[in-house]
């Protein structure tokens, strides 16, 4: 059974696009968490009337990357064995590249399939963005480098098994570098399964304020997930810095209690 977990918090005028889209997929269910919208996302969702639609409504905002783990256990409860994580502002079209990431998992038999959104790996990443610094860190701290280059779950669609699911505890999806790092630790199979430049995901534009926080949001996962692969305390802090982003509103507390 094939589930595509979809996370959305006000994407009127993107949703139904997203949704649309991923209807066209050979999936069974699409499990969209709505969650703190403030907009017409949820009305936009109910006229669509989507059969293959599960949906779960929050009024709380989530945060960031939360509601990936709220998505993934409700598609293990109902007997998935391949997840697929798409973001609800994605309005791209590419479900060639979505059939891959499945294919990672159903046909090569990865517990995580990953996307390449840089194919080009960008000339002195350390200066041209951050992430791609310490996305870069961690990827050959877990010996996964020359296979995913800059690849990470934090970053466009991804796949993942039932085995990943019953080996990386739920809360942890919510720090997807952690999940990752996680897997690797338990010698779980990660591949690239799909190329899909960043500009094609048709992601919404931000302001700067955002760029800045997704930066220091990645930065803090990395950081952390690093620090979980070693065995080490868990930390967000490089050279007298903390790189919180939105960390700090990740409703972690509310996955144990959904979990419970």
């Amino acid at each position: 059974m094939i589930s595509v977990v979809v996370p959305a918090r006000n994407e009127a005028e993107r949703i139904s696009t997203v949704l649309r889209n991923l209807s066209l997929l050979p999936v069974d269910y699409i499990i969209l968490i709505i969650n703190g919208s403030q907009d017409t996302t949820l009305q936009e969702v109910l006229d669509l009337r989507n059969p293959k639609l599960q949906l779960l409504h929050f009024d709380l905002a989530l945060g960031i990357d939360v509601p990936r783990a709220i998505g993934a256990k409700v598609a293990y409860s109902i007997g998935s064995d391949t997840i697929l994580f798409v973001d609800g502002d994605m309005v791209g079209t590419f479900n060639e590249n979505l059939i891959e990431l499945i294919n990672g998992v159903s046909l090569r038999h990865l517990d995580l399939a990953l996307t390449n959104c840089y194919p080009t790996e960008p000339r002195h990443i350390e200066r041209y963005n951050p992430t791609f610094h310490w996305r870069q860190m961690l990827n050959k701290e877990l010996g996964l480098f020359k296979k995913i280059g800059l690849s990470t779950p934090a970053h466009g669609p991804h796949v993942v098994s039932r085995r990943f699911l019953e080996t990386v505890p739920f809360r942890e999806l919510a720090i997807p570098p952690v999940a990752m790092a996680l897997a690797r630790k338990k010698k779980l199979r990660i591949d690239v399964a799909t190329t899909l430049p960043h500009y094609r995901l048709g992601s919404s534009i931000k302001n700067q304020m955002h760029a800045s926080k997704i930066i220091d949001t990645i930065v803090g996962d990395c950081l952390e997930a690093i620090a979980v692969y070693q065995g080490d305390e868990r930390e967000r802090q490089w050279q007298g810095k903390s790189y919180i982003g939105y960390h700090a509103e990740r409703r972690i507390d509310f996955i144990d209690q959904f979990l419970s």
